[in-house]
């Protein structure tokens, strides 16, 4: 990951933004030790000089304004120390990117510093969390920050594709090998080579085919639909499961020792409602990633934060990303209001109460 190189003055008046940046994998260097390197970035106070303006931030410590980086100026943001939460969100989210990971919870912030650790060990991990709370995410985090992010990062969803047909979309298949195959298939683990393959919903995965992933991941090698000669595949494997595998294991619905081999490094994701620190950086990362092309970056109202901070998100991050992107089109301002805020209310269906057939009269 690159390196982030704040003034002395960034680093005194926002040394919870430089902590933060750190907790989330950023190296963090100075100029007084360190040569900068091409893709490393900048952090300076206003008024500061910029050296290298489409690679540096300038942070202020007033109002609240976020501009980012266009044809090749600094980004730009002011917030003061009430706004510290949401600023140091668009801060991240300006510094990383607004498809980075984001966080300021402390055990969210150690999740990723754990899932960093991870990144760079060549091991298979297993996630585990609630729908919507960021798992595949983190799955391409972990990828990005290994040795492996050049290589392809393949998701495949094994709740959503056939079961009749799962196995030939995994581990290839030949022509011929079944009716309508007119041509031979790679597969997903052949396609991810030299890279990472993500299997969500594992849990849905039929206990025939589990058994068959079990010896790919033991012998490092798929046997194509139809063929007999098997396949060496050098591919990096992250499963995610909504649903308690252990659980799964005991009531004989997954394989234990699938289990154990796919949780060589269990990682846990938790629902949003119990990370609530964790909202107003979503919210801000969320903002500017579907702000689009505006002049004015909106900024959420202390009441609109407090708004997001009360509700118990049973959709989580995903039903968060859904709120923001409502409250965008309804803001037309500079500042999103508690007013823009609307949430999921439950579909409620009524109907007509039904009459009883009227008999002919004899």
């Amino acid at each position: 990951m690159r390196s982030i190189f704040p003034s002395a003055a960034v680093t005194a008046r926002k040394y919870a933004l430089v902590s933060s940046l750190r907790a989330q994998g950023f190296g963090i260097g100075s100029l007084d030790t360190a040569q900068p390197g091409a893709n490393d970035l900048f952090l300076v106070a206003e008024g500061e000089l910029v050296a290298y303006p489409a690679r540096t931030v300038v942070i202020g410590s007033e109002g609240r304004s976020v501009t980012p980086s266009r044809s090749g100026a600094p980004a730009r943001i002011g917030f003061a120390a009430e706004d510290t939460a949401v600023g140091n969100g668009f801060a991240r989210a300006l510094i990383g990117g607004p498809d980075m990971p984001t966080a300021a919870d402390p055990e969210s912030l150690a999740l990723l510093a754990l899932a960093e650790r991870v990144a760079a060990a060549d091991i298979t991990v297993l996630i585990n969390g609630p729908t919507g709370t960021g798992k595949e995410v983190l799955a391409r985090a972990i990828h990005n920050g290994s040795p492996r992010k050049a290589g392809p990062f393949i998701a495949i969803n094994c709740a959503a594709l056939p079961e009749s047909m799962l196995e030939a979309m995994l581990f290839g298949h030949q022509k011929g090998a079944f009716t309508g195959a007119s041509s031979g298939g790679e597969g997903f683990f052949r396609a991810a080579n030299g890279g990472t393959i993500l299997l969500d919903e594992i849990a849905e995965m039929p206990l025939t085919l589990q058994a068959k992933l079990l010896r790919v991941l033991q012998e490092r090698e798929v046997v194509p639909l139809g063929a007999t000669v098997p396949q060496p595949i050098d591919v990096r494997v992250i499963a995610c499961a909504n649903r308690d595998l252990q659980g799964e294991v005991a009531a004989g619905r997954f394989r234990a020792d699938l289990y154990y081999r796919l949780a060589v490094f269990p990682l846990t994701t938790k629902s949003l409602a119990e990370r609530p620190q964790d909202i107003p950086a979503l919210a801000a990362t969320m903002i500017l990633r579907h702000a689009g092309n505006r002049n004015v970056i909106p900024w959420p109202s202390r009441a609109a934060i407090e708004a997001l901070m009360l509700h118990d998100w049973p959709g989580n991050v995903r039903e968060l990303e859904n709120v923001i992107q409502r409250a965008l089109l309804f803001c037309g301002g500079d500042t999103i209001e508690a007013s823009h805020i609307l949430f999921d209310r439950p579909v409620t269906m009524t109907f007509a109460p039904r009459t009883a057939p009227v008999a002919a009269p004899v």
